[in-house]
């Protein structure tokens, strides 16, 4: 298995051997580094730590800590249970081409700020006529009378939209541009453009 931190870019489309059409999202997977690993017989479970890009001013701490490394790496990653085969202060994909296979993203969906239920919840509204003339997008009625006496835990409401993690399966990497160090994932990926995700690709 092969895991790297990508950098989101921008989405285009592509053709393939057939001639279909193919939309697919850039990914930067430059950058990326085996930064240690974990062993059941030391640390009691076993994992790989990854890390991508470079801090520019990193503090002495940091110069410390990532000594033997060289540099300090901008976002670090435990993966569990996952063994790659670099070692430890090599790329992770170096000399590796991983087109036409499979793969699994994990990103932050993009961050959408305070809705309301209509866009959030996918609520239809209230009526247009009848007298009302500014409650169309309301949620109505969050509660019942004297007995609860409270609103129900869980009722779909106004609040905070985005941002939360989303893993996408079933994904294919339609080209792994080596020299460039670019994937093209066809579909689609959860982000903004610029944002970091974790691929995770079956061997």
């Amino acid at each position: 298995m092969h895991a790297v931190i990508g950098i989101k870019q921008n989405m285009t489309q592509v053709y393939d051997e057939s001639g279909n059409r193919v939309v697919v999202t850039i990914l930067d997977v430059a950058n990326n580094v085996v930064v240690g690993k974990r062993t059941s017989e030391k640390d009691g479970y076993s994992a790989t730590i990854i890390g991508q890009g470079k801090v520019k001013k990193p503090n002495k701490a940091e110069q410390g800590a990532y000594k033997t490394l060289g540099f300090v790496p901008e976002m670090i990653l435990e993966l569990r249970d996952i063994e790659l085969t670099a070692p430890e202060g090599n790329m992770v994909l170096e000399n590796v081409d991983l087109s036409k296979k499979d793969a699994t993203v994990r990103a932050a969906a993009k961050g959408k700020g305070f809705q309301g239920v209509v866009k959030r919840h996918g609520f239809k509204g209230g009526k247009a006529t009848h007298g009302q003339s500014d409650r169309m997008r309301h949620p109505g009625s969050i509660g019942n009378r004297t007995v609860p006496g409270r609103v129900y835990k869980g009722r779909r409401m106004g609040g905070h939209m985005g941002t939360n993690v989303l893993t996408i399966k079933g994904l294919s990497i339609f080209k792994h541009m080596v020299e460039e160090n670019l994937f093209l994932v066809a579909g689609s990926i959860p982000g903004a453009i610029g944002s970091k995700v974790l691929i995770t690709v079956q061997d």
